[in-house]
């Protein structure tokens, strides 16, 4: 006969393997889910563009925001983590990149919204490089699976240009 120490090792083992195989096949229903997110930003103020005192280009942004992330959230959604960036090129680099406002959105019932928000982040450029610079304002959102891998996606929203003289 088996004793209880065996029993009880199979029993675990058992468990184990049922746990891991039903977070494969949950985590393979998220391949087949393809999200179609509707994002808006549009810039309604420019607060202040001024060059700060290192010589650093430095502006404050309201934004006019919409969007709808709904199609992002299935069973196996936990939170979605978005955030707007501001992407420019410069001479000395091909991207940069700078988060202004960033958000967790924990159920489908708050994934759709449209706000007004001035920018959480400073935008601030290392060097003037941002007078007359023409900027894309990017969404980026993460996909935080309750099992499986983390879903990254992104899309352009808008472009704007930036004034040629200092606010």
């Amino acid at each position: 006969m088996h004793s209880f120490g065996h029993r009880f090792s199979t029993l675990i083992t058992l468990s184990g393997f049922l746990l891991v195989l039903s977070c494969s096949l949950a985590s393979l229903t998220d391949i087949f889910n393809s999200p179609s997110v509707h994002a808006h930003a549009e810039v309604l103020k420019i607060n202040r563009f001024r060059k700060q005192l290192n010589g650093n280009d430095e502006v404050t942004l309201t934004l006019n925001m919409s969007m709808d992330l709904r199609s992002t959230f299935t069973w196996n959604t936990k939170q979605v983590f978005v955030f707007v960036a501001a992407e420019y090129e410069t001479p000395k680099n091909s991207l940069n990149q700078i988060s202004l406002w960033d958000h967790i959105i924990p159920n489908k019932d708050q994934a759709k919204f449209e706000t007004q928000i001035a920018c959480k982040y400073p935008f601030i450029d290392q060097g003037s490089n941002l007078r007359g610079k023409k900027i894309k304002l990017v969404l980026h959102w993460y996909v935080m699976p309750k099992t499986g891998r983390t879903i990254a996606d992104m899309m352009v929203m808008s472009d704007i240009s930036l004034p040629q003289t200092y606010t």
